[in-house]
């Protein structure tokens, strides 16, 4: 017997273990098309259906207690459905009504996807350059033995970043700037006076320093050991970084970074036990060791003193660089060929080619390494540095007598490894239990929804032709 309207509804909470399980209540397609134009029945297996909406569905079929979701006195205590946007409304055919396909996340997935490519892109860039600049430096030296005079060279190419920079920007942006206002803009990164001879000194003068080092040093193990091992070597820069600035900038500790620089350390030592400690291995292995240092050392010091800066302050910054090295470097490839320590006959003998060529792919390298995060994320670039090494080692495979022995191709795994390691974000360990968690949902949801096939077949399929929810 059906009570009056006006006795209030029994509540549901001693039998909701039995409404739980219609969650999983499978409808048969052919019964929903004969009954979609129904109000009493709704698709019940459409996405996460609330145990409320089940309740209400039962006491509107069955008008259990007097139930009247028209009348006045009945108010419906939940968030209001918003309007369809433009997700529903262009949803494709075949689309469940739970509504899996978003289209909000697939113009997202667009973006990411389109940031890979350029991603990958950017990383053959940085491959490319990089691995040829080695090969090519270590090419030039058969024949024009001046690592110093080639890094002097080659650094005085960093004065066409900030041309190259504002033709990038009058081609791009909007607002049109002419070169002296660009050039007093970029001038703020270095204080309220801008760029004065006292920041000049003070603030460029020791990033030349450093960065003509790194260079050279570079170079000079090319010359000592094959470009494999310097290369793989190099790697070890990143676990340099990460203790200087965990040392000095006081930067988060994390665990896995110095496992990485553990590993970094190891695969130096593997390296220089591969050659059985000569003295012509160890001294390029200290070379390029020394050059690790002094590439984290400018890095460190670069973000303590000057901080972050944007693309147009990089551009300014690099070609200052450029600036010093023709003001106060050109000096020491002076004294190097007149005390024959860097000395060649004439200068029909210097082999141009090789000099330009290297000059640019070492611009290039530097220039998608500053602004190639524009286009992509830092972790892809990085990338590149590494897959530079097989490049180098494929290339050093046909044209020089080096023996890949076990311990070269350990050291070689592990400086890798602690390399990728270091590119791992800070927040990982966040990042991996989140994944771990929706894996065991979506494991969880699957199991359900199997077990919940189980009873469509034929036998079950039989009973519900004929459905009955009110008695």
């Amino acid at each position: 017997m059906r009570r009056s309207p006006d006795v209030s509804p029994r509540r549901l909470s001693d039998i909701s273990p039995q409404l739980r399980q219609l969650k999983f209540l499978v409808v048969d397609e052919a019964i929903k098309e004969d009954l979609k134009w129904s109000r009493s029945v709704e698709d019940l297996t459409s996405g996460p259906v609330g145990l409320t909406s089940i309740e209400e569905r039962i006491l509107r079929i069955t008008g259990y207690y007097g139930y009247q979701p028209w009348a006045t006195s009945y108010k419906r205590e939940e968030r209001p459905r918003e309007p369809p946007g433009p997700a529903e409304a262009q949803a494709p055919a075949g689309t469940e009504a739970g509504g899996r396909t978003n289209r909000h996340h697939w113009t997202c997935s667009q973006k990411q996807l389109r940031k890979v490519f350029w991603g990958v892109a950017v990383v053959f860039c940085v491959c490319a350059s990089w691995a040829g600049s080695t090969q090519l430096a270590r090419l030039t030296f058969k024949t024009f033995d001046a690592p110093f005079t080639l890094t002097w060279f080659a650094t005085n190419w960093n004065f066409l970043f900030f041309p190259l920079y504002y033709a990038g920007h009058v081609c791009k942006s909007t607002e049109k700037q002419s070169v002296k206002q660009r050039y007093r803009e970029c001038c703020r990164f270095f204080g309220d006076n801008g760029l004065t001879l006292k920041v000049f000194f003070t603030k460029a003068a020791p990033f030349g320093v450093l960065w003509t080092l790194t260079n050279y040093l570079y170079l000079h193990a090319i010359k000592k050991i094959n470009a494999t091992d310097v290369s793989v070597l190099f790697c070890c820069n990143k676990a340099f970084v990460f203790l200087l600035s965990w040392i000095v900038l006081r930067d988060r500790f994390m665990g896995v970074r110095i496992v990485a620089a553990i590993l970094a350390i190891a695969g130096i030592v593997m390296m220089t036990y591969a050659d059985g400690f000569h003295s012509h291995s160890v001294i390029g292995i200290a070379l390029v060791v020394g050059s690790a240092s002094m590439s984290a050392l400018y890095k460190v010091l670069f973000k303590l003193l000057l901080g972050s800066a944007k693309f147009g302050e990089a551009a300014l910054f690099l070609s200052i660089l450029g600036v010093f090295n023709v003001l106060f470097i050109t000096c020491i490839p002076v004294i190097l060929y007149f005390t024959r320590v860097e000395y060649w006959n004439s200068f029909d003998d210097i082999p141009w080619g090789n000099l330009c060529g290297f000059s640019i792919l070492l611009l290039t390298f530097n220039i998608v390494l500053n602004f190639g995060i524009a286009v992509t994320y830092p972790t892809l670039m990085s990338l590149g540095i590494v897959l530079s090494v097989p490049v180098n080692a494929v290339v050093d495979h046909y044209t020089s007598q080096i023996v890949f022995n076990g311990v070269r191709v350990i050291a070689i795994i592990i400086i890798g490894l602690g390399f990728l390691l270091l590119l791992l974000p800070e927040e990982w360990d966040v990042w991996l239990i989140k994944l771990l968690t929706r894996l065991k949902v979506r494991k969880k949801e699957e199991a359900a929804e199997s077990s919940g096939d189980l009873g469509t077949g034929p036998q079950s399929r039989s009973r519900r032709a004929r459905p009955s929810f009110a008695r």
